[in-house]
């Protein structure tokens, strides 16, 4: 398929039986989800797909992912998809260790590349517990994160060479690559008060959260040009809309991108 340019869109959807209760845990919904032009199918009425479809979700801090996986897990479950939410870093118990270990502001700060091994180990466990199952069974796997984010934070803004990490990254994720990644973009400023708001007001003590702004800008350049370069898999969206607004532009670029997913 020829590459397309890369689009911004205005604000506008994973699969397990269980009822979603967050990306640490995951989820199963189902929805059937439309293709672009085409009609609803009937409700409850299951799709066959081939096989499974991984969309990911990147971006700064405070841009709305963890919502906007639940609302798209919410959608797809509604038309009788198996959905599985999870995260990065984790979405595994040895995952989840990793999480916690790297991320707590009380741990001293690791080197971009030690970050980055324990992150791609991490990714391991989690691809082989479980990513790879959900995609055999047919299943939509939503991710909050996964390698673009080691590509920005350790690489691009972490001083890690790229092609290290995309070298390592290949070793790890084999052909496991996501099927389309929504890149929810946002002025740092807003999405660190949005991380503020979150917490209560209190002193954000996410070690990531709590770095210079240069630094989040430094990541917002990165998941663009990420953007950029690879318009066929992603989709930026204006994550400075109302969360309906997002939610429907994620719909949109679901159902257009993944229109194949129907069968």
């Amino acid at each position: 398929m020829p590459p397309r340019t890369c689009r911004r869109v205005a604000s506008c959807a994973r699969g397990c039986t269980r009822s979603c209760t967050s990306p640490s845990n995951g989820c199963c919904d189902d929805r059937q989800a439309i293709p672009a032009g085409g009609k609803e199918p009937r409700r409850g009425a299951v799709a066959a797909l081939r096989r499974g479809r991984l969309i990911t979700l990147e971006g700064g801090e405070g841009t709305g992912k963890s919502t906007q996986t639940r609302l798209l897990a919410e959608r797809l479950h509604g038309l009788g998809h198996e959905v599985v939410t999870t995260r990065e870093p984790g979405g595994s118990p040895f995952a989840e260790q990793v999480r916690a270990f790297i991320i707590a502001a009380s741990t001293a700060p690791h080197a971009p590349m030690a970050e980055a091994l324990l992150f791609l180990a991490a990714r391991a466990d989690h691809l082989a517990q479980r990513i790879r199952p959900a995609l055999e069974r047919g299943a939509f796997v939503i991710c909050d994160r996964f390698t673009d984010s080691t590509l920005v934070y350790q690489g691009l803004a972490g001083g890690v060479p790229p092609a290290t990490l995309e070298a390592l990254d290949r070793l790890v994720v084999g052909d496991d690559h996501p099927d389309l990644t929504l890149v929810l973009d946002l002025d740092p400023v807003e999405g660190l008060a949005r991380a503020l708001t979150r917490s209560g007001g209190k002193q954000l003590d996410d070690r990531y959260e709590s770095r210079e702004i240069d630094y989040h800008r430094r990541l917002r350049e990165g998941f663009l040009t990420i953007a950029r370069s690879e318009p066929a898999r992603c989709v930026v969206v204006d994550a400075s809309e109302s969360e309906p607004r997002v939610a429907s532009a994620i719909w949109s670029a679901v159902s257009e991108r993944l229109a194949g997913a129907w069968v």
